[in-house]
């Protein structure tokens, strides 16, 4: 079974796309929300964490999303430490559920799919793509933050450009009925494959 990464920065719409390629019946695994899930979890997942950030990462036995955020995204090294104890446990998640899954193919949704080296297992890639105002609009409308904490998590990210060079499709994210369109002819693409 082939596996299709979708990927795209902050408020470009991924989960929107993602959907779309739900309504088709392809199965869909959202990594972010999995990466969650595990760090609110697994109890060796928490300790390492703990370990790394301090108590304040969880509040309530909850991830403190606000305060890790305020960490590690002004922090690479402290970014890069997170990202060591929750992506290899992710990676080997996606397996054992894509073992399960039918069809021609799966896509693998992950915000950092190029950062971790994660489209080295994927068949083809897929970025979804919007103008950064637009993306900052999104997550400002979407999120309880602020346009600084936005910005701070874009610097994170590859840029649009740097991606390209690694992507098999591009959505161009800028009209619900277009990306759509968009959609459905990569699945064709991807259905004959």
């Amino acid at each position: 079974m082939k596996v299709v990464g979708l990927t795209g920065g902050i408020g470009s719409g991924k989960s929107t796309v993602a959907k779309m390629f739900q309504k088709l019946g392809i199965a869909v695994y959202i990594a972010d929300d999995e990466a969650k899930k595990m760090m609110n979890e697994n109890t060796f997942v928490k300790k390492q964490i703990i370990e790394l950030l301090g108590n304040e990462a969880y509040t309530d036995k909850k991830l403190n999303r606000g305060y890790i955020a305020n960490i590690v995204f002004k922090d690479k090294e402290k970014l890069n430490q997170l990202n060591a104890i929750v992506h290899p446990r992710v990676a080997r998640h996606f397996d054992y559920w894509k073992k399960k899954q039918k069809g021609s193919y799966v896509l693998k949704e992950a915000a950092i799919l190029f950062e971790n080296d994660g489209y080295k297992n994927c068949d083809y890639t897929i970025l979804v793509s919007a103008p950064v105002e637009t993306r900052i609009e999104r997550v400002l409308k979407r999120d309880n933050t602020s346009k600084e904490d936005v910005l701070n998590r874009m610097n994170n990210q590859w840029d649009d450009d740097k991606k390209l060079a690694l992507t098999d499709f591009v959505i161009n994210n800028n009209n619900l009925k277009d990306t759509e369109n968009q959609v459905n002819e990569i699945h064709k693409v991807l259905s004959l494959k």
